[in-house]
């Protein structure tokens, strides 16, 4: 590890469903200098997109410090491609027309980024990045596991 990247913020996020939609979780790795924590949480129906998303979300808020540079690895180019690309910025510019999905998400992503400076890295999901590859493993080991959460947004949309 180089000595800037001992001294800077890395997290690694997934998101994983059992079906799209179907039980879903997302897992967490923060690394700073040799520190390391790990998160994961898992519901009962949700979205691969949704888990990816929360589990960026979810990274960024148990953060204590701000106005810090954290770089975000990420096997997820809808996120990648969202923020990167400025997509982001025009949904909510026209309020998500088009039928644009995960609008609370966004937004919550969005309200809690302005604190940080985020930069996105799309890595190879399944491949040979250890610390993908454990965010993978934290995900789908909540997607199965016991009392899952609810995704209440996504679950009053199907009502």
């Amino acid at each position: 590890m180089s000595e800037q990247q001992a001294h800077q913020l890395i997290i690694y996020t997934d998101g994983s469903s059992r079906g799209n939609p179907g039980p879903g979780g997302y897992g967490i790795v923060l690394l700073w200098g040799n520190q390391r924590k790990e998160i994961s949480a898992g519901y009962r129906l949700t979205t691969n997109n949704r888990m990816e998303l929360l589990g960026v979300i979810v990274a960024l808020e148990s953060l204590t410090k701000k106005n810090i540079a954290v770089t975000i690895y990420t096997d997820s180019q809808y996120i990648v491609n969202s923020v990167e690309k400025k997509w982001l910025d025009n949904w909510i510019r026209t309020d998500f027309k088009g039928g644009k999905k995960n609008k609370d998400l966004w937004l919550r992503y969005k309200a809690i980024a302005q604190h940080f400076k985020v930069r996105f890295h799309w890595v190879k999901g399944h491949a040979d990045n250890p610390w993908n590859n454990r965010c993978d493993e934290l995900a789908t080991e909540a997607a199965d596991g016991n009392n899952l959460l609810i995704d209440v947004e996504f679950e009053n949309l199907k009502i």
